[in-house]
Parts: structure tokens; sequence; C-alpha cells
């Protein structure tokens, strides 16, 4: 997740009028991972990067990170401590297939677990340290499509994996535009990405079976390891309209098969952000556990507090994250003009740097109740 804490100074002008300063900001994330080429010039931009940080505490520690190394950040110091927190959490909680076997199958993984932690590994070691879950020698099921799919696709290839399945539930995409799809809107049509191609190179043809369901995992009584997949065919009633979503599905009678398959990835989608930093900061979330915030407001319930991206619409593309971050910015600044700073009355004439900490090295500075205003000072 990301949060963002901004703190201010304050001092009187000849006129009264009060005058505020950023004198730091602290971006929190739950992993190690920092972009060379960001901390370089947010560095110089005072910006202080809190890496492994867990706000709120009891988060989902992301793939390739070890449990010991992500430290807790008080949500309640945080919110006493800032002039304002942005919440740009994402949309990471994945939606899970509690069917029979779920439980007990060992080789049943979360896409972004997967993921993750292969990248991690990939930019840390190029792969050598093993510390990642390798498709090399499967025979792999994905259960679920999009771009996460696709990215679980074109990564088991690459880790040499046997042979690579793609589950799909509904039914394939036509080649061109339906009645009730037209331009502008996105294009439903069938495509194919880098993944389904790079199968196809490998296997001899596209992975993507439509209109599947999955019925159980079949789990070796001795090992607790996944064996196999039992599915059955659907069939989708037809929309109500040209365009629209289908009707309900039934299984198709006589269709019922077992997939081979030792490990499966799960990529069906997100279901909102993790519930446990709402409950930490007190916020009021929507319908869909989206953290909620009227757009172009981006407050939410709790003063001081905004959100944006996907942990506040949804899970949704990039463009939307970087228009939110403009629209939540632009909101921070309006409230900060009209809010009396919490920082010290006293404006620092200190050079302000920043810095990258993990969140251990950041308690042991005296943390967010430090305010200490940049490394120079430290």
């Amino acid at each position: 997740m990301f949060v963002f804490g901004f703190f201010f100074s304050g001092s009187k002008s000849l006129d009264g009028d009060e005058k505020k300063k950023l004198i730091a900001s602290f971006f929190f994330f739950p992993t190690s991972l920092v972009s060379p080429t960001s901390f370089f010039y947010e560095k110089h931009q005072g910006v202080t990067f809190v890496t492994c940080a867990d706000v709120g505490g009891g988060g989902a520690v992301p793939g390739g990170v070890a449990a010991s190394a992500v430290s807790a950040v008080d949500a309640s110091d945080l919110l006493s401590a800032a002039d304002a927190v942005v919440l740009a959490a994402g949309a990471t909680r994945p939606r899970d297939l509690p069917i029979p076997g779920r439980a007990e199958a060992g080789g049943v993984h979360f896409a972004m677990e997967f993921l993750t932690a292969n990248t991690r590994s990939l930019l840390d070691s190029g792969l050598a340290d093993g510390d990642f879950i390798s498709a090399a020698g499967k025979t792999v099921v994905v259960i679920g499509g999009g771009d996460t799919g696709t990215d679980c696709i074109g990564t088991s290839v690459r880790h040499g994996a046997t042979s690579v399945i793609n589950l799909e539930l509904m039914d394939q995409p036509p080649a061109e535009r339906a009645e009730g799809n037209p331009w502008p809107s996105w294009p439903r049509i069938f495509k194919v990405d880098y993944g389904h191609a790079e199968a196809a190179h490998a296997y001899g043809k596209d992975p993507r079976r439509y209109h599947v369901l999955a019925k159980r995992f079949l789990v070796d009584a001795k090992t607790k390891q996944l064996t196999g997949i039992e599915v059955v065919e659907v069939k989708w009633a037809p929309p109500k309209t040209p365009g629209g979503p289908p009707g309900p599905f039934e299984e198709v009678e006589g269709s019922e098969e077992v997939i081979p398959c030792d490990l499966a990835l799960l990529a069906m989608g997100f279901l909102g952000p993790e519930a446990t930093l709402a409950s930490a900061l007190g916020l009021e979330v929507d319908g869909r556990s989206n953290f909620k915030a009227e757009f172009g407001r981006f407050a939410t319930s709790v003063p001081g507090v905004f959100a944006a991206g996907d942990c506040r619409r949804g899970q949704s593309l990039v463009v939307w994250a970087i228009a939110e971050g403009r629209g939540a910015a632009a909101a921070v600044d309006s409230y900060l003009k009209n809010k009396k700073p919490a920082a010290s009355a006293s404006e620092s004439t200190e050079a302000v740097v920043g810095g990258q900490l993990t969140a251990a090295e950041w308690t042991k500075r005296g943390g967010l109740k430090g305010r200490k205003p940049s490394f120079s000072s430290a």
C-alpha cells in the first residue's frame, strides 16, 4: 500500500497572514523496493520513503518479502502527527475461489503472490536466489483473465512450464464489436496479448479455454499437493439487451473432466483495498469495500485523510490513478489553505533533504512523533 503523510510548519507574515511551508513528506511502502530514479529526484525534493511499513498493522505481506522485515506503523500516530494523509493503497485484496480442496491444496496461489515474488527475485538476483514460486516443469492452470492472467501465462512460459492452460468462465468475445458495444466504449473483442502469443509459440495453440467452471481442486492424500482441477463447461443465457451482460449460466451435463495441474494461479480480479487499513483509520467504506470518498473532493470520512486511485474507485487503469492523484493533490492543497498547521509555529530555515528508511529505522529516529523534518537534522 502507499500512504502519504505531509508535514507543514507555519509562521506569521508582517500582515498577519498564516504562511505554510512543506517541511517534510513521507511515503510509506510495504516493500523495500523503490525506483532509484524516483528516489534520487524525490530525495532532493524533501521526500522520505519509509519502506517495509505496514500502516495499521495486520496487512498482507507482499510476495518475496519476509514477514520479519515488515514493521507496523501506528495509524493513530500518523493521523495525529500529519497535517494531511493521502491513501493510494490500491485494490489489492484478491478474489478467492472457495471450492472443495482449496483450503488443503498445496500449489494454489493468488496471481500477485506469484508475480510479485518473481519480479522481486528477478530484480534482486536474476532469479538466482530461488525466492519465488517456480513454474518450471509444472502443469500450470491460470484461472481468470485480464492483464493479470496474461502476466501469469507469460511468466509461466518463461519459467519453462510443461504446459499452460487458461480457464475463463465467460464465452469467447467476438472478433468485432457487438451491436451494443459501439465506439468509443471499450472494445469487448477477442484479443491476443503477449502471454497468449508466447504460450501458443511454446505449446502450439492458444492457452485459453472459455465457458469453463472450476468445481474442485484434487489433492494428493499423502503430500497434500494439487494434482488436478475438476471442471465443467457452462452455457450462458443470451443477454437481455444487445451487447449487454449475459444472463445466468447453467452447467452442461456430461461435460465434466479433470485437468491435470500441479500449479494453479488465481487471477480473478480484486475486491478492493485491504480491510485492515480502513479499520485502523476508522474510514467509512462503500458497498464494494472501497474507501468512501467523493470523486473531485477525495476526502474520506476522517478529516484530513484523502483517498485516490483504485482504493477509492475500485480496480481500474493507471490513467485513472494518475488523474485521481492529481485531483487528490489539489484537494489536499485546498484543505490545507484553511487549516492551521500542526507543526511548530516557527518556520524552519533548514534545507529539506529526503531519503529512504525502513520502518524499523524510522522508529529508531523518533518515528512520526519525532517529526524530524529532514535527514540533515537526524
